[in-house]
């Protein structure tokens, strides 16, 4: 089959080659899938470098996100020719196996193309907000780069409990986006003073600050300045680049709460959280209050995996950036 194999570590998404690899064979308990969509990841570009928490052993297939049919299944829950989605090391091959705790039955109404990228960031944000800040009706949220990957389904989760939400992004097409998924109040960080834009949003609504600030990007410190009292920051990642280093004091004079979010450890720590997550969200779906996130461009078969995380590293994108996998007929 096709895939991107890695043998090396490469330094730029140009540098990542489609090679012929075998197809993997399912073992005990193992799904193998038909690969349609993959889903495009940060850490992709990471894990390419040696630079990801985790760094399977050379030579191995990049990619983690994916949607497609079961070809062959180990499982007695997955059958051949269901539609599935889910997340393996992987995901940028014609064929993937899969654990079955890493994958879901594709939900009612939507498609392989819709379900392609939501494995990793919708159980993110959900865990994030629902379960790790516990967030609760009529609180007010604020999604630091809300038209990003996560950042659109935290915008629609955080909707669905309720709550209002201030996005951040950083264009004004973007902040069309967030509107787009629901967001009530956006700000441009690039053209405005995002501190003193929110403050004033805050102070509109007759608030001492933001009850939870949701931060893929890293940061901590400067929301600080626009939280109020009893209120959470929940730490998903670190897009900017760099892991602060924050004065604990801060958190104290607010009675801030700042939370990890780990959803990838669940797996390993938690597994009872896998269903607790997967139940709260497959209701909301179901009641159209979370709908596909798909960046506009669809990547066409895995020579545009280099594009694909070109465009995505760069900020070029918005939401999920799904690439469209050329599988052999044959097989």
């Amino acid at each position: 089959m096709k895939a991107i194999a890695i043998t090396k570590y490469v330094s730029s998404p140009f540098d990542l080659k489609v090679a012929d690899v075998d197809v993997p064979k399912p073992g005990k308990n193992q799904v193998l899938v038909k690969v349609e969509y993959a889903g495009a990841n940060f850490f992709d570009t990471l894990q390419m470098q040696g630079k990801y928490q985790n760094q399977p052993p050379f030579p191995y297939v990049l990619g983690a996100e994916f949607s497609g049919s079961v070809v062959e299944s180990n499982n007695p829950a997955f059958k051949p020719g269901d539609k599935v989605f889910g997340s393996t090391q992987g995901s940028y091959g014609e064929y993937c196996l899969a654990n079955p705790l890493n994958i879901r039955k594709i939900p009612k109404g939507w498609t392989t193309k819709d379900a392609a990228g939501i494995f990793v960031t919708l159980p993110t944000s959900y865990c994030a907000l629902a379960m790790r800040a516990n967030l609760q009706p009529d609180e007010l949220v604020l999604v630091h780069a809300g038209a990003g990957g996560v950042g659109i389904y935290a915008i629609q989760i955080a909707k669905a409990l309720g709550a209002k939400v201030i996005a951040t992004a950083g264009s004004d097409s973007k902040l069309d986006i967030c509107k787009k998924f629901g967001a009530d109040y956006v700000v441009n960080y690039s053209t405005a003073d995002w501190i003193e834009e929110v403050k004033k949003i805050s102070k509109s609504l007759n608030r001492k600050g933001v009850d939870v600030v949701y931060d893929p990007v890293g940061l901590v410190d400067k929301s600080l300045k626009v939280v109020g009292w009893n209120s959470r920051i929940l730490v998903v990642g670190f897009a900017a680049g760099q892991i602060e280093s924050v004065r604990t004091n801060k958190f104290l004079l607010k009675q801030c709460s700042l939370v990890g979010v780990h959803w990838g450890a669940y797996f390993v720590q938690d597994t009872k959280g896998l269903d607790v997550m997967w139940n709260g969200i497959e209701p909301l779906i179901a009641k159209g209050l979370i709908k596909s996130a798909n960046f506009d461009t669809v990547y066409q078969g895995l020579q545009s995996v280099p594009q694909a995380l070109s465009d995505l590293s760069t900020r070029k994108t918005w939401g999920k950036v799904a690439i469209r996998v050329a599988y052999d007929s044959k097989l």
